[in-house]
């Protein structure tokens, strides 16, 4: 989840190529809507958004039943790249923290550790 079209676009995108089945969506209402009908693997999420940001969405996603996605492994990807950043990240339920601009491999990696 992005609400940047164009790296929403280029995060698909990058997926896709890679073997993934990606449902992209540009807000956290969108996200949580989302997770009721299709359980992905693993849960990328930009951290500044408007409205809802991506620590209030992963509390909400963590507050949810394991079958509703609850316990979903999580990315943050962020611009918010501090030792702080990562910190609330970490609190708010997510298992990694990537800092932008995002790095191709180093995300599929990470990707490909979480899934294991």
């Amino acid at each position: 989840m992005d609400d940047d079209d164009n790296t929403r676009e280029f995060l698909a995108f990058l997926l896709e190529l890679h073997g993934a089945n990606v449902i992209a969506t540009a807000t956290a209402g969108e996200a949580l809507a989302t997770l009721t009908q299709f359980q992905p693997e693993v849960l990328l999420s930009d951290i500044g958004m408007p409205d809802v940001d991506g620590y209030m969405l992963m509390r909400q996603v963590r507050r949810l039943s394991p079958e509703q996605g609850g316990s979903i492994p999580a990315i943050a990807l962020t611009a918010y790249a501090g030792e702080i950043n990562y910190q609330q990240a970490m609190a708010a339920g997510f298992q990694q923290h990537i800092a932008k601009p995002i790095e191709p491999e180093e995300l599929i990696g990470a990707i490909v550790n979480l899934v294991r």
